[in-house]
């Protein structure tokens, strides 16, 4: 047998013996036995080419359903509560990724400013919008109805431009789009939720804008002077970034479903289809929109990854600043696994289908964190 068929197998009694003691109410084996199925499984999946880009996202869903087991072990130890970790971890995160940036992806916006400017006009109008829709027409409470808005109103994520990749997409364009529409979110953030929230929760306009410059901007233009500065003499450093990111998201993940484990039981499934139908619809919408312009195919793949991709973790630390962790921080707790789930398979599909316009291999990238 070899590796690849073992952790099948592995992945196949795992799931059978979760299934054997959900039957008999042994719900306190139910968590440690679902959570090893979901990380043998990504071991499995590390072996096929096709599927090793959702070994990390299934990774992230074992995570997820071992905190809805156990949920006390990642609220708090004695008298320190893990939450206070989200946003220094958010930090970290936004600093990788301004070590990774360069003064030539800001060049891009004059190489390429007309799919630099319909990316973010595209993201910042169809997700906010698609947002306020789905979270009226499925009637949830305001606390998380005001989530759901709240992930549709921040930038794109780091994981768009591994999608990109994958999809023979723009990569340069993807990179850009994603950090010009980071760069804007302390204002836009904040405006459009205020705009399309506010009758859900109160916003304190000022107050949001200075928690995303610190847990954005600062970071970021600390990461782009360390990559310009100090980058290259400490090597390990390169290395352990990425990992950390990962490792980040993971535990923040994990501490936003432990936290509102009680509101996720009773809104879960609905929640879920409404983050899919969220993610999806930014897909198709950002697609089809960059069609009717005309732009060519890779380009078209490139918009709809980078509007349909929400940095989930930034809407993670806002819930958190907003003191709404239990309630508006579930909806980004869902939507980061199920928007990866989803643009995977997206970018399988399209790594498949050549666009009729590439004439050579996409550029190459490193992989990062999937935020």
């Amino acid at each position: 047998m070899n590796k690849k068929s073992f952790f099948y197998v592995v992945s196949a009694v795992l799931l059978l013996a979760w299934v054997f003691v959900t039957f008999r109410h042994m719900h306190n084996w139910g968590g440690w036995l679902l959570m090893l199925f979901y990380f043998s499984l990504a071991l499995a999946f590390r072996s096929n080419k096709f599927l090793k880009g959702l070994s990390y996202t299934v990774v992230i869903i074992g995570i997820v359903c071992f905190a809805l087991y156990e949920p006390q072990y990642f609220i708090s130890l004695g008298s320190f509560k893990f939450s206070t970790l989200i946003i220094p971890l958010l930090q970290i995160i936004m600093f990788g990724m301004g070590t990774e940036l360069s003064l030539k992806d800001f060049a891009n916006v004059v190489r390429m400013p007309k799919g630099i400017v319909v990316g973010v006009v595209f993201h910042y109008l169809i997700m906010p919008l698609v947002g306020f829709g789905v979270a009226n027409l499925f009637h949830f409470p305001n606390e998380i109805a005001a989530g759901i808005i709240l992930v549709g109103c921040c930038p794109s994520g780091l994981a768009s431009n591994v999608m990109a990749y994958l999809a023979r997409a723009n990569l340069a364009l993807s990179v850009s789009v994603t950090t010009i529409s980071t760069l804007l979110a302390p204002f836009l953030t904040p405006l459009l939720l205020q705009w399309l929230g506010g009758n859900f929760v109160q916003i304190d306009f000022w107050t949001m804008v200075w928690d995303i410059t610190k847990i954005v901007i600062i970071p970021i233009v600390a990461g782009l002077s360390f990559h310009y500065l100090l980058r290259g003499r400490f090597g390990w450093l390169d290395k352990v970034l990425p990992l950390v990111s990962m490792g980040g998201i993971a535990i923040i993940l994990a501490i936003m479903v432990a936290s509102g484990r009680d509101n996720l039981l009773k809104v879960g499934l609905l929640l879920l289809a409404a983050t899919f139908l969220h993610n999806v619809a930014g897909f198709f919408l950002g697609y089809w929109s960059a069609r009717l312009l005309r732009f060519q195919e890779r380009d078209c793949r490139t918009i709809a990854l980078e509007v349909g991709m929400q940095n989930a973790g930034l809407a993670t630390g806002l819930a958190l600043t907003m003191g709404k962790i239990a309630t508006a921080g579930l909806a980004p707790a869902i939507f980061g696994p199920v928007m990866n789930v989803n643009g995977s398979s997206l970018a399988s599909w399209w790594h498949n289908h050549l666009p009729p316009d590439e004439v050579a291999e996409p550029e190459k990238v490193e992989e990062v964190s999937l935020t």
